[in-house]
This record gives structure tokens, sequence and C-alpha cells, in this order.
């Protein structure tokens, strides 16, 4: 089973694209949303994010506000969230690869807005980076409700930059020209991917040493 990982950072049109990827059939597991699921009610994450961070669930499910005023600008309490969320999603992520193994399907795509920086780049066939430039990620961005041009900046300091994100990817896809470049290229994406054997999935058995 051939592995696309898909990444950008916020505002860079990573959700558009992954829709996209739907519409031509293919799988798309999305991170963000395995991590809403893991804090949501009854997710596995809540009691793990409760005792690391006391009040933060309300009615069985973690406050997503409260959580982020908490770890927003604080490194340490950053990493204290990604280490209890991060091996989750993986358990999740390789639920969703092992099911769709099963399906047959020969085409999976893995939407990662931290693909690099978590080193989740390793499991894939071929990566995909959506940018636009800076402007159009602020105009998008600042248009979303109780979003700040502070706010966009911190979250930028806490990625890899964008440019050093362009260098690692197999494939670069400029979303600020408009959704029918991007449309195409996915479409060929696609195309050039479907037939082809992936290196990653299944997992190979280790040789003991």
């Amino acid at each position: 089973m051939f592995i696309i990982g898909l990444t950008g950072s916020i505002g860079m049109g990573k959700s558009t694209a992954s829709s996209m990827f739907r519409r031509l059939g293919v799988a798309v597991q999305d991170s963000d949303a395995a991590v809403h699921k893991l804090m949501a009610h009854g997710g596995r994450a809540v009691s793990l994010v409760e005792r690391a961070f006391p009040g933060v669930a309300r009615d069985g499910q973690i406050d997503r506000a409260l959580l982020g005023s908490r770890v927003f600008g604080d490194p340490a309490a950053l990493k204290c969230l990604e280490g209890i969320l991060h091996p989750l999603v993986a358990q999740e992520r390789e639920h969703f690869l092992r099911q769709q193994a099963l399906q047959g399907r020969p085409l999976v795509v893995l939407d990662v807005p931290l693909l690099f920086e978590t080193g989740g780049d390793r499991d894939c066939d071929l990566t995909v980076l959506v940018t636009a430039p800076p402007f159009v990620q602020e105009s998008r961005v600042l248009r979303r409700p109780g979003m700040s041009l502070e706010k966009l900046n911190r979250i930028r300091t806490q990625q890899m930059p964008d440019r050093e994100k362009r260098q690692r990817a197999d494939i670069v896809l400029e979303t600020g020209l408009g959704k029918r470049p991007v449309w195409l290229a996915i479409q060929a994406i696609v195309r050039q991917s479907v037939h082809r054997k992936g290196a990653h999935w299944p997992r190979r058995a280790k040789v003991p040493g």
C-alpha cells in the first residue's frame, strides 16, 4: 500500500487538498480529527490530559479552549501534552493503515500538520506540502474567529519554517494560485501513485541483530 503524507502549516490550504483526495476516492486519515476524537466524550486521552492539566475536563471531555490557554506559549506544557497525544494518534494511524490494507486499498493519505516535526515523513512513500505566500496565509487565518496576527506568529514559531518544509517535501503545491491548479496537481499525484508499491506498509519485520 502506497502512503502519501500530506502536510502544511495553518492557513496553507491543507483541508482543501485533503478533501480533493477524498473526492478522488482516496482514504484519508486526519490526525487533527483523531486528536478531537481522543479528547471528546469517552476519548482515550481525556483522563490522561486531565491528570496532567487538572481542571481542563468538562462533562467527560476536554475543553480545548481552556487546554489551549494552559499550553499556548508554554513549551514545557506543550511538550507534556504532545507526549500524551502523539503516541495515541500513532496508534490511531496504525489502526487506520491496517483497516485500509485489509480492504485492499492501493493508496492512502495521512493528513498530518506536523509531519516533518514529528518524523512522520519517514513512514511515508511520498510527501506533499501545501503552501502559500505569507500574506495569503495571514488573510486566511485572520478570518477565523478568535485569531490575531500575534497568535498566528506564535503558532509559526512552534512549527518548522515553511522554507525548510519546501526543501524536505517531495511535492510542493502552491495553493495561493487558486483551487483549480491544486485540483489538477492532486489528480496527477493520484494517477501516478495508485499503482505504485509502497515501501512502508505492511510493516517489515525486524531481523534480530
